[in-house]
């Protein structure tokens, strides 16, 4: 669980000058008299009580010397009320930045308690993304966003995607993955397919650790309001890749073949890219990289020529789907899945039985 400490930042800010004026009515010392004994202008004076003036180090010592107050209590004063006024201009700059963020979802989830105003929840929003700016925001996600376009017709929501990849990098960051060998993946890879019979409940955690072990870190985020996805893949540096999953259909066929399509992406593709794997819209084609990572998982879960083999037969009956998969060493949900996605027998098709749930609650 993500979480953070749990602060209080007021939406208002306390000029230092405030408490100078109640010490002024309280020893009843007028501006003009107290600017005397500084030996400063009564102007100054006038613009500091206002919060017009800073109080720099030279007055804080000479304030000090005339109310008794240690020039250090009217420096942090003044430090304080400058870095609020700070950070309301920045919200108030932000203010639409901030509201496209699912700010809501985020409190649920326990990455930060909720804002207690648009000043704290600017700040708790660029906390969560380890930026210091909404410019430095831009510089490490929003040149992101160039790499999310490579996904079907970006149907997602930026700032909602661009929250649902932090939840990753964050996860992933939990798990120590030895430097990435493709080697290693690959046979990973072979490995995991096995394992794909068994409840993804009582095999995920091998899977995990078969991939740190090859440098591929794998994160299941459930999906975020606004965002149509089922997986994502990148690098997270040169040595470390990322694999996160939504598993939003719930099903094993799907989640597995997201898996695939993701392993595909780190062995075949860019490491300067992000790849996302979105729902299809307005029916326009994936673009030419995300066909060969459609077309890499499923022939690495069936290779073609048993699946040419197995429809030749056209026997799709629950008893053949059941032989193919056990002759394959799979999920009999994959079989169900493939045979749906290609037209063969029904969505609706009574074999969805075959298929395993997959509930994120219960895996993680």
């Amino acid at each position: 669980m993500i979480t953070s400490k749990n602060q209080y930042n007021p939406d208002y800010a306390v000029p230092p000058g405030w408490a100078l004026e109640e010490i002024l009515e309280a020893r009843d010392l007028s501006q003009a008299k107290f600017a005397r004994m500084c030996g400063r202008s009564a102007k100054l004076i006038n613009e500091i009580i206002a919060g017009k003036a800073p109080i720099d180090s030279e007055t804080a010592i000479q304030f000090g010397r005339a109310t008794g107050l240690n020039a250090g209590i009217w420096e942090r004063m003044e430090a304080r009320y400058r870095r609020h006024l700070a950070l309301e201009k920045e919200a108030n700059k932000a203010d639409d930045w901030r509201k496209s963020f699912p700010i809501g979802e985020l409190v649920k989830r326990g990455c930060f308690t909720k804002p207690q105003s648009k000043v704290d929840a600017v700040s708790k929003l660029l906390t969560f993304f380890g930026v210091g700016s909404i410019e430095g925001w831009n510089n490490q996600y929003g040149k992101m966003n160039v790499a999310y376009r490579h996904s079907q017709t970006f149907k997602s929501n930026e700032m909602a995607l661009a929250t649902w990849l932090r939840l990753g990098e964050i996860e992933a960051k939990s798990q120590e993955c030895t430097e990435y060998n493709r080697r290693d993946f690959y046979k990973a890879a072979i490995t995991i397919r096995r394992l794909t019979a068994e409840p993804i409940d009582k095999i995920i955690q091998d899977t995990i650790e078969m991939c740190n072990k090859a440098g591929v870190a794998i994160v299941l985020t459930p999906p975020l309001p606004k965002i149509a996805l089922s997986g994502a893949a990148r690098w997270l540096s040169p040595r470390k890749a990322l694999i996160q999953l939504t598993a939003r259909h719930k099903t094993d066929d799907h989640f597995w073949f997201s898996f695939y399509h993701e392993v595909a992406h780190i062995l075949l593709h860019s490491k300067k890219d992000v790849f996302v794997e979105e729902a299809m819209t307005n029916h326009k084609e994936p673009d030419n990289l995300e066909v060969e990572a459609n077309e890499w998982a499923s022939n690495f879960l069936v290779s073609k020529k048993d699946w040419d083999e197995f429809i030749l037969r056209y026997n799709f009956s629950e008893p053949a789907v059941l032989k193919f998969a056990n002759e394959q060493g799979i999920s009999p949900g994959i079989i169900v899945g493939k045979l749906q996605h290609k037209g063969l027998i029904r969505y609706s098709s009574q074999m969805n039985r075959l298929k395993r749930k997959v509930d994120l609650v219960k895996i993680n």
